[in-house]
């Protein structure tokens, strides 16, 4: 019905406009500014292949660095063949579950692609078929991809853990806070996901069967409720966190030692 409602001037050929006159443009707009920001810089920090470890700081754009030519060599499952920057490795894997997340498909959906741009405008495509097609298709790979976030989560965990060993021995840096906040943010935002949220409780038909489940199902709910915020918040953390460990590798800033 909103659709319908939107449609001027039907049956002499001009082109559907909307009858909103506020400032709808201006979250597409916004989205687009953020997003772009992200891949430009990720894209740009992967292509470097320089100034991701600053010890023992690691960067989450190049872990686990599995690349014989790593700089600080996590595991060596790719030898000396692999002669690009270590980071196309393992980045494409935790860029699959962002984009095939429920809520960036909205945000790209509406920013980039205008399908639609906001309530109460058209599409800029007239025909419509949804996720059946290809490409779109492949969105539904979002459920396994999780699995592959939970595994990332992990080892980041693991580097944060790192963090904590210093060449002289235990202590907290300016890095270390960066780095932790940078996992706990991705846990908020990989945990408070849809298809978490479903594989704890979703396909459940009776819960009072299940209570344990369903405390589990209703905790993720509510952490649900802000997934785009976590969502922002840990695209934001993840990119400030690589940013870090190159300025300090770069000797550009020095990491103040806290403890």
């Amino acid at each position: 019905m909103a659709r319908d409602a939107v449609h001027t001037r039907q049956g002499q050929g001009a082109r559907p406009q909307g009858l909103r006159t506020d400032g709808w443009w201006i979250q597409p707009a916004v989205t687009v500014l953020g997003l772009g920001t992200f891949i430009v810089y990720s894209t740009w920090a992967a292509f470097q292949n320089g100034f991701y470890f600053a010890d023992p700081y690691l960067s989450p754009f190049y872990s686990p660095c599995i690349a014989a030519n790593c700089e600080h060599l996590t595991v060596q499952l790719v030898g000396s063949w692999w002669t690009w920057s270590p980071a196309f490795l393992i980045l494409w894997a935790p860029g699959i579950f962002r984009l095939t997340c429920y809520y960036y498909r909205k945000a790209y959906y509406r920013s980039f692609w205008w399908a639609p741009p906001a309530c109460a405008i058209p599409d800029a495509r007239r025909g419509y078929d949804g996720e059946t097609s290809f490409p779109l298709i492949f969105q539904n790979i979002h459920r396994y991809t999780f699995y592959v976030a939970v595994l990332f989560i992990g080892i980041l965990t693991w580097d944060a853990l790192l963090a904590l060993r210093f060449p002289d021995g235990f202590g907290i840096g300016v890095g270390t806070i960066v780095l932790w906040t940078n996992v706990v943010l991705l846990a908020l935002y990989t945990f408070s996901c849809h298809s978490c949220r479903h594989l704890c409780g979703g396909h459940v038909d009776i819960f009072s069967g299940a209570p344990t489940r369903y405390r589990i199902w209703h905790r993720l709910s509510r952490l649900n409720e802000r997934h785009a915020l976590f969502a922002w918040l840990s695209l934001t953390s993840v990119g400030l966190a690589d940013l870090y460990v190159r300025l300090v590798a770069m000797g550009i800033i020095r990491d103040v030692r806290l403890l």
